[in-house]
């Protein structure tokens, strides 16, 4: 794995940091931030950090100020959006840059995608509902992008299954990974393993940015 580079990003809201790991050459840039239960750590978003980069993809993940602060709870989502904005603005890279994260951080680079001139947005466990309240969805925030996006779903998340998502949002592609839930754990009886699911992850983010992000330059 490359190691990060830490940098610290002021936001409206407070210290933020930018973890950096950057490709040579990349063909694209990936700006994701994390969930409202657990900072850039998550085994995602460490997966795709240590394996991207070495592909031809720089990974930069926002640990959002609340995190950083070593607070439990997230703040609203117009502070995580602030915080991404922020984040970007930083950032001066040639590669197309697609946005995203984990859970709120995926809602967060949806919202913001347009704003931030994101070529994509790559949403990982994108919670399409609250548990047990599907008709309280946030899909309105995938279809409000109008660029590629790719969600990478479990296929047991109670907060949205592959199959709730609808089919005819534009641009829309999903990767389900097999029994794993909302933080993409699978059972230990799963016919998968954990490192064999981060691995599913891992490539299709790798497919889909040279499909459909680095191959439309």
């Amino acid at each position: 794995m490359i190691k990060a580079v830490v940098r610290t990003i002021s936001t409206p809201y407070g210290d933020g940091r930018l973890h950096v790991r950057r490709a040579v050459s990349p063909i694209a840039t990936l700006l994701l931030s994390h969930g409202a239960g657990r900072g850039v750590d998550a085994p995602d978003l460490m997966a795709l950090a240590g394996a991207l980069p070495v592909q031809g993809v720089s990974v930069l993940l926002f640990e959002q100020p609340w995190h950083v602060a070593g607070r439990r709870i997230a703040t609203p989502p117009a502070t995580l959006d602030a915080g991404l904005i922020a984040a970007a603005n930083t950032l001066r890279t040639q590669s197309p840059l697609v946005v995203g994260g984990r859970s709120a951080g995926a809602r967060s680079g949806a919202r913001c995608a347009k704003q931030l001139g994101a070529r994509g947005v790559l949403a990982v466990s994108f919670p399409l509902h609250p548990p047990g309240r599907p008709d309280r969805t946030r899909v309105d925030e995938l279809r409000g992008t109008g660029l590629p996006i790719l969600v990478v779903q479990g296929e047991r998340d109670p907060m949205g299954r592959p199959e709730e998502f609808p089919t005819d949002v534009r641009g829309l592609d999903i990767t389900v990974i097999p029994e794993a839930d909302h933080g993409l754990k699978v059972p230990k009886r799963a016919a998968l393993s954990q490192a064999e699911s981060l691995g599913i992850v891992v490539e299709s983010t790798l497919e889909w940015l040279i499909r459909d992000i680095a191959g439309s330059r």
